[in-house]
């Protein structure tokens, strides 16, 4: 086969987006697991302090300096976000969705 500037074109752009695919599918996939870690941890979260009664409110600040903090650090920042970064802040909303189901749950 010759090689001719298209073909060589084609050639790296084929390369280049499977490996962008590639990557893109397993950041998508890591980020929904983090994200429904986040709600089923928020389970938890709602209801064994709960059981208790004297721990709703240390809990309850406790998710909200932990929620804070989290978008401190993520939304301070103006460059490209690591990975790990994503992560923790699919399981930040994950855990704030499963709150926000919970209480929708306990008012009907």
């Amino acid at each position: 086969m010759i090689k001719t500037r298209l073909s060589t074109f084609l050639t790296c752009l084929v390369k280049n987006l499977h490996i962008r695919l590639y990557y893109s599918l397993s950041e998508l996939t890591t980020g929904l697991i983090s994200l429904l870690l986040g709600f089923f941890i928020s389970t938890g979260l709602s209801t064994i302090p709960g059981q208790t009664g004297d721990w709703g409110i240390i809990a309850a600040s406790l998710i909200v300096a932990a929620t804070e903090l989290t978008s401190k650090i993520i939304y301070s920042n103006q460059r490209k976000l690591n990975i790990k970064i994503n992560l923790i802040n699919n399981f930040k909303i994950g855990i704030t969705y499963g709150l926000f189901v919970d209480a929708f749950k306990l008012g009907s």
